[in-house]
C-alpha cells in the first residue's frame, strides 16, 4: 500500500485541572503533529486546565514491516489472565468447543464462533464489561469482541494480546480493537467484528487488554470527554479481507 493518513480530534470538558495520558499516535508514522488548543506539544502526556480542551493529531504512514518475532516473556503474558479477559473462568467452555487443534486452525475457530454468536451492539456494554460479561450478553462492541476472543484462546493455551488500531475502512469511524495472537512465533492480527480489512490497519498501541490500550487515561483531575472524530484512510484502495489467512500487524 501507498502511504496512509491518521489522526483524530478530542475535545474534553475539564473541570479541575488535570493531566491527561494519550495513546493516540501511529507506530511507525513519518510526519506526525500534536497540538493541544491549538499549540504544538511533543508530548503524550498533557496538562490542562479549566474549559474546554481541544486535542488534534494528525500523522501519515508509510507501509510498516511485520513485528520481530514473539519473545519469551511477550510469550508467557500472553498467556495470563488479566483485568478483562479472565481466561481462568474460560477454560472448560473453551475446551468443550474448540478442542486441542493445530494453533492457527483453532484460532479461525475461535474468532468465527466469536463472529457468529456475538451481536455487534453499540451501548451494549460499559467500562466494567469483561469476557464473561460478553459471553453471557451475547453482544457487545470491538472492544468486547476482542477481549472474548483473545480470553477463549488464552484459554487453549495460546498466547493473546490486543492492539488498538486506526483502521481504513471502519464504518462509523472510530478507534478500533483487534487481538494478536502468537503462531509459529509471530504475531498474527484478527478482527472478529470483520468491519475492515487487517491489512490496512495501523497499530497505536499494544497490551493485555484495553486497561493498556486506552486512548486517553485520566492520571490526575476531572474531566470529560464530549467529542471525538477519527480519520483513518488506507494508502490506495482497501485490501479484500476473507478474514481466515495469516496476517500480520505492522510495527
Amino acid at each position: 500500500m501507498d502511504i496512509s493518513e491518521v489522526g483524530c480530534t478530542l475535545e474534553f470538558d475539564v473541570t479541575e485541572p488535570a493531566e491527561i495520558a494519550l495513546q493516540i499516535a501511529a507506530a511507525g508514522a513519518a510526519t506526525a503533529t500534536l497540538l493541544v488548543d491549538g499549540a504544538p506539544s511533543d508530548t503524550s502526556l498533557i496538562t490542562v486546565g479549566k474549559g474546554t480542551v481541544v486535542v488534534r493529531y494528525r500523522a501519515t504512514v508509510p507501509p510498516g514491516s511485520a513485528p520481530p518475532p514473539v519473545g519469551d516473556e511477550e510469550r508467557i503474558v500472553g498467556l495470563r489472565p488479566s483485568r478483562y479477559c479472565p481466561s481462568d473462568r474460560l477454560g472448560g467452555f473453551a475446551a468443550t468447543r474448540f478442542g486441542d487443534g493445530d494453533p492457527a486452525a483453532t484460532v479461525r475457530a475461535i474468532t468465527d464462533w466469536v463472529h457468529e454468536h456475538i451481536a455487534y451492539q453499540g451501548g451494549s456494554s460499559g467500562p466494567t464489561t469483561d469476557a464473561v460479561d460478553t459471553l453471557l450478553a451475547g453482544a457487545g462492541v470491538c472492544r468486547d469482541f476482542a477481549h472474548l476472543t483473545a480470553s477463549l484462546c488464552r484459554a487453549r493455551d495460546i498466547p493473546a494480546r490486543v492492539a488498538a488500531v486506526y483502521a481504513p475502512g471502519l464504518s462509523p469511524m472510530d478507534f478500533h480493537l483487534v487481538v494478536e495472537t502468537a503462531i509459529d512465533g509471530r504475531w498474527r492480527v484478527w478482527d472478529a467484528t470483520r468491519l475492515a480489512p487487517r491489512q490496512s490497519l495501523m497499530r497505536i498501541a499494544t497490551g493485555r487488554d484495553a486497561a493498556d490500550t486506552a486512548f486517553a487515561t485520566t492520571l490526575s483531575g476531572t474531566l470529560s470527554l464530549t467529542g471525538t472524530e477519527i480519520l483513518a484512510v488506507a494508502g490506495g484502495n482497501l485490501p479484500f479481507d476473507d478474514h481466515r489467512e495469516l496476517v500480520s500487524l505492522p510495527g
